[in-house]
């Protein structure tokens, strides 16, 4: 059970060098034999085009490389991390560390979450926007097994020396952040399903009808389409507020790889998120922007803070 902990840098070793030429591979494949019309060159090079990606949608015959590499390998691999390195704590110092299970149990419930709710991770930025290159591919295969489980890791050979009461503590926030991320994707998702015609925390949502225009890649014509943008329960407090429960819950797992003597190294992960997120962020503005347009514009002004409500 401990194997992942034991044979840690082997096996990132070999993720690697496995992920550095698969790289290339979905270059090459993306050039000259793509899934999807949306592939190519990006016009910058071969450096730069190795580093983005060739190819957004990248297939091998049923199998999605995004999903299968950013989903089914990368998450699964940080949550059995988690049960591997708190059963090696246990092994090697002979009692149950505070730290190390309730970081390892946090992280659980929060990629239980992610597994749940996997429809809904397809359509963000990562997917929709982001090519299966260099940035993308190898930061989920070998960047994400490496770093998102550091905290957790360093608790293993160093344990936090909590107190059960105040580990708990710090737990209970942390959850508290995985289950309002989850209560906000939810809530967003149960709105578009209902098409708007919902209560949202009992009241009738507010929301805007925001047309936009797409193409058709069977017609090769330009089509406009219809989004509804919700401004109503966690959407009406901030765009991106969900951010905020997402980095509660990160922070948690770095204080707990913290504890009394491991340093600030355990934040690495929380801090490395933070960054990630509030550029994100910026990025889907953009995104939507273009998108939508003056619907957007109209959103922003009824959901005044980007993430964090009166600060940002």
């Amino acid at each position: 059970l401990g194997i992942m902990f034991d044979s840690f840098a082997p096996i990132i070793g070999a993720c690697n060098i496995f992920a550095l030429g698969f790289c290339l591979f979905l270059y090459v494949k993306g050039m000259y034999f793509p899934s999807t019309g949306d592939s190519g060159t990006s016009g910058y090079g071969f450096i730069f085009d190795y580093y983005w990606g060739a190819e957004l949608y990248p297939r091998f015959w049923d199998l999605d490389v995004k999903k299968f590499a950013n989903c089914r390998f990368s998450m699964s691999f940080w949550m059995l991390a988690g049960i591997s390195f708190s059963y090696r704590s246990f092994t090697m110092h002979n009692k149950l560390d505070p730290g190390i299970v309730l970081s390892a149990l946090s992280q659980f419930i929060y990629l239980v979450k992610f597994f749940v709710w996997e429809m809904g991770y397809m359509r963000s930025i990562d997917i929709i926007v982001d090519r299966a290159g260099f940035y993308e591919t190898w930061g989920v295969l070998v960047w994400v097994p490496s770093v998102y489980t550091l905290h957790t890791r360093i608790l293993v050979m160093s344990p936090s020396n909590y107190s059960w009461p105040v580990a708990l503590l710090i737990f209970g926030v942390g959850l508290a952040g995985v289950l309002l991320n989850f209560w906000a994707d939810s809530q967003r998702m149960y709105f578009r399903e209902k098409n708007g015609k919902c209560k949202i925390w009992g009241k009738e949502p507010v929301f805007i009808k925001a047309q936009y225009k797409a193409l058709n890649s069977e017609t090769g014509k330009t089509e406009t389409h219809e989004s509804l943008l919700l401004a109503s329960g966690w959407w009406g407090v901030a765009r991106h507020f969900q951010y905020l429960f997402e980095l509660t819950a990160a922070w948690s797992w770095g204080l707990l790889g913290v504890g009394t003597k491991n340093g600030l190294l355990p934040l690495f992960y929380a801090i490395f998120l933070t960054i990630l997120l509030f550029d994100r962020a910026k990025r889907d503005e953009k995104k939507c922007l273009i998108k939508y347009g003056d619907y957007y514009k109209e959103y922003m002004k009824i959901v005044k803070w980007k993430i964090v409500p009166f600060i940002y």
